[in-house]
């Protein structure tokens, strides 16, 4: 009891003590009453924003779970449920779940609203046996899930909808029946797909023409080995097309690539093995590779080594076959068996298969298509880049050439009426004689024995075999203009430079 509750006026307490401990009072209902968001759940451990409560043998998920958990593993338990309800709070900050090893037979489709961030989330090892309708829609950060080892035999079309990050999905060891085509078709499947793995289940015939039509970078990552696949030339191309290109999902898988034949009683073979006489004596396809450009017109010939065909057909890029009959479409069967495309498209890229019947056995051919996404140079356009740099570069190399070795000429005409103009002694000097400047007829004058130069010159500097005496050059009869140029200065510019190449 408070001091004074007894009604002693004088033992009553002042209102801010009484304020102070109705405060406390509260403080401490409160902390008693709300569990910390901090707690570790029991039979869990904590560590940071880690909660592990793997073989901790939980029927239910653990409450409280603390709002930063950021991984939350619950693997090797029994829950058989997973309700929604599962999570009682918003669990902002969980990027991965680990589910497995649980024997769960129900996953609510409302069960993830709580974790929007989540981008691992791991199913496997359970007993899904369905997969609802948008039943991951409210994962559109998802970037890796595991579904193996479950009893999946029916999946929804729109279980993966919203997927927009989904770059890993794993479906082996399961039982489906039906190729989810869904999954990779462009519109429908996620857009960041790059691996699906549909190992180990009942798979009995493929959508070949589409798979072949995949682009590289998914159709390295598409495993199908271990399934009960029927046997047929179709198949021996598409993985033989795959060794070819050594694409991982059939050199890691060779010996797991295998296929039933028809005949009854017989054990599985190697697709790989079908071109064996003895077998199907499939041929491997041929490929080639287009390139055009947009608006163009390109035809795709179908180079068959059969001569006594009994059909003959194209497949598009997107699987449909291409009529025999001219039609008001872009692509037309000519009569040889070629395919002519008019007015190609950005949509019109891909592979194109040609389909050939014979009497003895079937061959595909297969022919790529680039359609770059610019238009083909007219026939007045400029020179083309890449010739336009050559031209330019050996240009530039010849003037450099002719700026180095070829000296424009002296001017030696002058009028007689106009005096020669004084020069400097390093403008003076010859720019490809060695030898120094002397008038015309006139020897050189030889320099008096012991006669040392005056000193002076360029600044002050003595010039050891440069010009005569003044005295000589006063002595000199005057021969017009020629007769009074000077030696050339050794110690000049021009000089150093007349007997050394510039570089």
């Amino acid at each position: 009891p408070l001091p004074g509750a007894c009604g002693d006026p004088a033992a009553s307490p002042s209102p801010g003590a009484m304020a102070g401990a109705v405060l406390v009072a509260a403080v401490t209902l409160a902390l008693v009453a709300v569990p910390s968001g901090g707690s570790c759940p029991a039979r869990c451990v904590c560590a940071s924003n880690i909660l592990s409560c793997s073989q901790a043998v939980l029927s239910t998920v653990p409450t409280p779970l603390p709002r930063f958990t950021a991984v939350l593993d619950l693997s090797h338990n029994n829950l058989s449920r997973l309700r929604a309800d599962w999570a009682p709070g918003r669990l902002a900050h969980l990027h991965a779940l680990l589910l497995s090893h649980n024997g769960l037979a129900f996953v609510s489709t409302e069960a993830f609203a709580h974790v929007p961030h989540l981008r691992h989330l791991d199913l496997s090892s359970n007993r899904l046996r369905v997969l609802e309708e948008n039943l991951f829609s409210d994962l559109a950060e998802l970037e890796v899930l595991l579904l193996y080892n479950n009893e999946i035999s029916a999946i929804d079309r729109t279980a993966f909808d919203n997927l927009g990050r989904l770059r890993k999905l794993y479906l082996g060891r399961n039982h489906i029946a039906r190729f989810p085509l869904e999954l990779l078709r462009d519109g429908s499947r996620p857009p960041q797909l790059g691996l699906l793995d549909l190992s180990a289940n009942r798979l009995r015939g493929l959508p070949v023409a589409e798979l072949q039509a995949l682009p590289a970078w998914l159709r390295d990552r598409l495993y199908l080995h271990a399934n009960p696949l029927a046997c047929d030339c179709p198949l021996f191309q598409l993985v033989a097309r795959g060794r070819r290109r050594r694409l991982s999902a059939v050199l890691d898988f060779q010996e797991e690539l295998r296929c039933q034949l028809a005949a009854p009683g017989r054990a599985p073979v190697a697709i790989l093995a079908l071109a064996s006489r003895e077998l199907l004596n499939c041929s491997e396809a041929r490929e080639a590779v287009l390139e055009a450009y947009l608006g163009d017109s390109v035809t795709l010939g179908c180079d068959s080594r059969l001569r006594a065909a009994h059909s003959r057909h194209w497949v598009t890029p997107s699987g449909d076959k291409v009529p025999e009959e001219a039609g008001n479409g872009s692509a037309t069967v000519l009569a040889n068996g070629s395919l002519q495309l008019r007015a190609l498209r950005p949509e019109d890229a891909g592979t194109y298969a040609c389909r050939v019947a014979g009497p003895a056995f079937n061959e595909t051919l297969y022919v790529e298509l680039l359609v770059h996404n610019f238009t083909l140079h007219g026939p007045h356009d400029g020179l083309n880049t890449a010739y336009t740099t050559l031209v330019g570069c050996i240009l530039s190399v010849v003037l450099v050439l002719i700026y180095l070795y070829l000296t424009p000429c002296r001017c030696c005409c002058r009028g007689a009426d106009k005096p020669p103009a004084p020069r400097d002694d390093s403008l003076n000097s010859s720019v490809l004689s060695t030898t120094p400047n002397h008038a015309a007829g006139e020897p050189p004058r030889p320099r008096a024995a012991g006669h040392r130069a005056a000193p002076g010159g360029q600044n002050g500097r003595f010039k050891g075999g440069g010009t005569p005496p003044m005295a000589a050059v006063v002595a000199a009869p005057r021969e017009g203009p020629r007769a009074q140029r000077k030696v050339s200065d050794p110690d000049s510019v021009s000089s150093v430079f007349s007997d050394t190449p510039i570089v």
